[in-house]
């Protein structure tokens, strides 16, 4: 056999290896694919599809048209979840990032902000201030549930120990060197080297945020007044309490386009301050 028909007749055998390999690599993506499939692309695929009926569990869905986005609209409770959600984002967030919720945490806070015999009112009283209705003061409720989310804060910690971890011990001695001060050292250096663990941080935070629901279905039930009245409570109450799934799956939407709007504004932000050390400083890929 000539040299010249090795390649022809190896071509075959490396294209079985090729498709081989393909194979085990869609099953291991298999399994994937078809949570994403199954509990999310279906999901919200079904969602969109109730968004234009009227459909309350126990009947069949009943086409509306645009109904319910006329609903939403027209809704004055929407305007107070947005608020509500957005006030606990944007100064709860911030306030994680600079300090796995659990249910018995949360009741254990309920306790303590308890107005008779909570710690907190207890150590009040103990150095002869008045006692202050946390969760049940309208204008204290939403400060209440920031300050015990703040207890929330492990998994963001985690991922700044390691990013801190990762800071190259050369760039502080470099820094040193040309004499640095230790707040020039955590400004130019420290900062700009975990910027992309910030930038995580932050916009993990921001989407989990617009999200909660556990501690104001809990400790308020979204009052006093709807003043922790957020936006996925009100959405479970109309979906899960009333049976307005149809109603329910507009509001979904209209909160994932929200936060699908405020990430890409901090896509585009993030773009003058994460510094990633393989692109051009102040450049997000």
């Amino acid at each position: 056999m000539s040299a010249t028909a090795l390649p022809l007749v190896a071509a075959p055998r490396r294209r079985r290896i090729r498709w081989r390999d393909q194979i085990v690599g869609y099953l291991f993506i298999g399994p994937w694919i078809s949570g994403i499939l199954i509990f999310i692309a279906g999901p919200m695929i079904a969602s969109f599809a109730l968004a234009f009926t009227n459909y309350n569990v126990i009947q069949p869905p009943a086409f509306v048209g645009l109904a319910n986005i006329q609903r939403l609209l027209g809704d004055p409770r929407i305007a107070t979840a947005l608020y509500n959600t957005a006030y606990y984002t944007f100064l709860g967030v911030p306030a994680q990032l600079t300090v796995a919720p659990a249910v018995a945490m949360i009741y254990l806070w309920v306790w303590m902000f308890n107005y008779d015999f909570g710690l907190i009112n207890g150590l009040l009283r103990m150095v002869g201030l008045a006692p202050v209705q946390w969760l049940w003061d309208p204008a204290i409720a939403k400060p209440a549930i920031i300050l015990f989310s703040l207890t929330r804060t492990g998994s963001e910690m985690i991922i700044f120990l390691a990013a801190l971890q990762g800071v190259p011990d050369e760039l502080y001695e470099s820094a040193a060197i040309d004499g640095a001060t230790a707040w020039n050292k955590f400004r130019f250096v420290t900062l700009p080297m975990i910027s992309p663990l910030i930038f995580l941080n932050l916009v993990l935070g921001i989407i989990g945020s617009f999200q909660v629901f556990t501690v104001a279905f809990i400790a308020t039930h979204g009052g006093p007044v709807d003043a922790t009245l957020f936006f996925v409570l009100y959405l479970y109450h109309h979906g899960f309490e009333n049976l307005q799934m149809g109603y329910a799956s507009t509001m979904a939407w209209l909160l994932f386009i929200i936060i699908m709007i405020i990430t890409f504004i901090q896509f585009r932000v993030a773009n003058r301050w994460v510094y990633y050390e393989s692109a051009e400083p102040g450049r997000v890929r």
